[in-house]
């Protein structure tokens, strides 16, 4: 009887859900092909451990801006496409704040805040770096947040609020003409090149076992964003505004009606949203080293995929989806050219949802 049920139901599977299968062999051959490349030596474990470094590393990028973006979808319900451009400003105020800590007295401060684009500011003559500037560093990871939480209220009383009632369709298109906004002003600063931004000698250690090297700006990335990303944890856990968050995800209506000031909570979650947008976009700047007026955009594909992935709503499935997205997009150099590989995340990404529609964390809102 059991063998019976168990045959009923796998060929009720492959009836109803084809792609699943054909996902699961994919899935199957990848691992397969990976372990012989290993065994046969085409691939070294020291190349796949730098995949997943880097996987981790922009994951973490990924993980820490999708939440900003899945909050306010949970809460507002709507995509809010002028994100991405959020991780732009804030990286261009942050380390315009780090330039003129960092070469103050030294270069004229117009030069310093233009970051490059004029003048003799660059990172040559600056020489900023998690180790040489610390404290320039921090302070323009501390402006990044801050001006990025207060962008996105200001938008949000200027354009979103007078349209909270409005359909979502309307909110959505409003954002694409704020993200446009956004961007050509930036050009218009700071222009298009895409200069550099840190400088000097940037030490590291090497990992024991796997042997591969994180210098200090990964891994000042990735103490930022796990930091923010546990705060965020905290706050929607042991607190009343976190509670007061997850009801309204859960029942926007009836938490007006139970006394909730959801005004108040709209406006804490743009200002949480928008911060650890622009963290974001400080830290990836911070691990690239340069910078530019539509990385941003750029970015906000992958965001939104990660989003989807984990399951729309839900911060936690945000913060795996972007782990997901991010190892996915570098492991696949292990078969694909590198111009392949945020098509090849996708796929990742399309194959899973063939397999669970609603995300991996679908139907969990908020938390």
């Amino acid at each position: 009887m059991g063998i019976s049920e168990t045959y009923d139901r796998g060929r009720s599977f492959v009836v109803d859900q084809p792609l699943g299968v054909v996902a699961g062999v994919v899935g199957v051959l990848l691992i397969v092909d990976l372990a012989t490349k290993l065994a046969n030596g085409s691939l070294s474990v020291l190349s796949l451990a730098l995949f997943l470094k880097d996987g981790l590393i922009q994951g973490l990028v990924i993980a820490l801006a999708g939440v900003g973006l899945s909050m306010t979808y949970s809460l507002l319900g709507f995509a809010n496409f002028a994100h991405g451009d959020y991780i732009t400003a804030g990286a261009f105020a942050g380390w315009a704040t780090t330039y003129i800590i960092g070469g103050l007295g030294a270069l004229p401060v117009g030069d310093l805040f233009l970051l490059g684009v004029s003048g003799e500011a660059n990172a040559g003559t600056v020489g900023v770096s998690i180790v040489s500037t610390p404290i320039a560093v921090l302070l323009g990871l501390v402006v990044a947040i801050a001006f990025t939480a207060g962008l996105a209220l200001l938008i949000d009383r200027l354009v979103y609020k007078p349209m909270r009632n409005q359909e979502g369709i309307a909110l959505l298109i409003a954002s694409i003409g704020v993200a446009l906004a956004l961007r050509y002003l930036l050009a218009f600063v700071f222009g298009t090149s895409r200069p550099g931004v840190t400088g000097g000698d940037i030490p590291g250690f090497e990992v024991p076992v796997l042997g591969i090297r994180l210098n200090a700006h990964e891994i000042a990335l990735a103490v930022g964003a796990v930091v923010l990303m546990v705060g965020v944890h905290l706050l929607l856990q042991y607190t009343k505004l976190g509670t007061a968050m997850r009801a309204m995800a859960d029942n926007r209506d009836l938490a007006r009606v139970t006394g909730i000031p959801t005004e108040r909570v709209v406006r804490a979650t743009w200002v949480i949203g928008g911060g650890l947008t622009g963290a974001a976009g400080y830290l990836v700047t911070l691990e690239t080293g340069t910078i530019a007026f539509d990385f941003g955009w750029i970015l906000l594909l992958l965001i939104f995929a990660a989003v989807i992935l984990g399951g729309i709503g839900s911060i936690y499935g945000a913060m795996f989806g972007g782990l997901t997205i991010g190892v996915a997009s570098t492991v696949s150099l292990v078969w694909l050219p590198s111009e392949f590989t945020t098509a090849a995340a996708f796929a990742v990404m399309i194959l899973i949802l063939v397999l669970k529609p609603s995300g991996l964390f679908g139907g969990v809102t908020t938390a």
